[in-house]
């Protein structure tokens, strides 16, 4: 492929379309592909109001929308396609329309799903009663009575946040009576919150209302009775589904399907980062997946500058190259630059002096094991053919290296 960009982001929720903006201000060719329109779940959130900056009457699609326009503004480009798998190793994305595209880096933003209880009427009112988010729809629920599904560690938790908002909150558990999976510390707390009571062995049938929530019907699961409770609100907690399946082989992910990455985004596979709900993260909002977009794009620009300066400076030289790995806060690094530099001078055009700041550029020094500053490595027709380590590095040394390569 000819036409290769620097960044190609898969998916357009915040996390993408924040790497986006990012990636297309530092003037880099910048893709992103996405299934639907631009915004992710975001974009189907009508009230946003815990964003920072926004106030009330900010909705979800203008917020996206705005972030859509800010990136494109600076030169991005947000296609319609759905990618169905990828190359990390070549940095290719394959769509579902047999069209591929190649990028030096490539940034995943897929997102997650809420996984659905799947009942009638959980559908119709998504929105209007039914949420999945306590730290995003709380505030809406002000003095009123709402039910939560779940009893894992989110489920309580949320229950416990909730109780700051609602008049109370009902807990529909699948367990019998006392027995819930959350974190005994979080049982605790919600046992002792005066707000909070508990329906067991029982799961939600159905949700019911005109146009809004208004009562759900529980089932008894040891027998199959089944009762009808009032209630202004639904709160889901039954797990989440990062949409990953695509990457599976390419990247690392935890058992349940989530990218990992590093405080840099990056994954398991060098050059590629992801950004979002679809990655390991203690939050999934916004307002932490911009930053996560944010980060990745800025990573994915440093290690373009990083590898490509490498491969053209070092490993497609014809001179042999000494590469001095060494960084200006450590004073040994200071004194015996100059040495290295007048040794490597005296050789005119035949050798090379490449400096690699380790402070800034992590990626290559540990790529060749260099844990201590100042360390120089020699390359020829980019190999590493020698090195000398902090105590090594002398006149003597330098010239012994270069004569015998020369």
């Amino acid at each position: 492929m000819s036409n290769i960009w620097d960044i190609i982001i898969v998916g357009g929720g915040p996390g993408g379309l924040s790497a986006a903006m990012y990636g297309a201000r530092s003037k880099l060719r910048t893709l992103l592909i996405e299934k639907a329109k631009p915004g992710g779940q975001a974009a189907s959130t009508q009230d946003m109001e815990n964003y920072p900056g926004f106030a009330k009457g900010t909705t979800g699609p203008a917020l996206m929308q705005a972030f859509a326009d800010h990136a494109t503004s600076f030169g991005a480009e947000i296609m319609r396609n759905e990618v169905v798998s990828i190359d990390a190793a070549q940095k290719i994305v394959y769509c579902k329309d047999g069209s591929q595209y190649q990028g030096h880096t490539i940034i995943l933003s897929p997102g997650a799903i809420p996984r659905t209880l799947g009942v009638r009427g959980e559908q119709a009112l998504r929105g209007k009663g039914v949420s999945y988010c306590a730290t995003c729809d709380a505030d809406f629920f002000t003095d009123l009575d709402i039910v939560v599904l779940g009893n894992g560690d989110a489920a309580i938790e949320e229950s416990h946040y909730l109780t700051k908002f609602a008049n109370s909150v009902t807990i529909v558990v699948i367990h019998d009576e006392g027995v819930l999976d959350a974190a005994p510390m979080l049982q605790e707390r919600a046992f002792k919150n005066p707000k909070i009571n508990f329906i067991w062995n029982s799961t939600i049938q159905e949700i019911k209302g005109d146009g809004i929530v208004e009562g759900v019907v529980l089932r008894n699961i040891k027998t199959n009775e089944t009762t009808e409770l009032e209630t202004n609100g639904v709160f889901i907690y039954i797990g989440t589904i990062p949409l990953t399946d695509f990457v599976k082989g390419q990247v690392n992910l935890d058992s349940r399907g989530y990218i990992i990455t590093d405080e840099r985004m990056e994954t398991s596979a060098e050059g590629v980062f992801a950004a979002g709900d679809a990655r390991v993260t203690y939050l999934r909002q916004v307002v932490t997946a911009a930053a996560d977009g944010a980060v990745a794009a800025v990573a994915a620009e440093k290690y373009i500058i990083e590898e490509e300066g490498f491969a053209e400076s070092v490993l497609h030289e014809s001179r042999p190259v000494a590469v001095a790995f060494w960084t200006p806060m450590i004073p040994k690094c200071i004194e015996i630059m100059p040495v290295i530099e007048t040794a490597i001078a005296a050789y005119g055009t035949q050798a090379k002096l490449w400096k690699l700041d380790t402070y800034r550029n992590q990626r290559v020094a540990k790529r060749y094991g260099v844990v201590q500053q100042p360390t120089v490595l020699f390359f020829h027709q980019g190999e590493v053919v020698n090195r000398l380590g902090e105590d090594e590095i002398t006149p003597a040394a330098i010239k012994g290296i270069l004569d015998s390569i020369l």
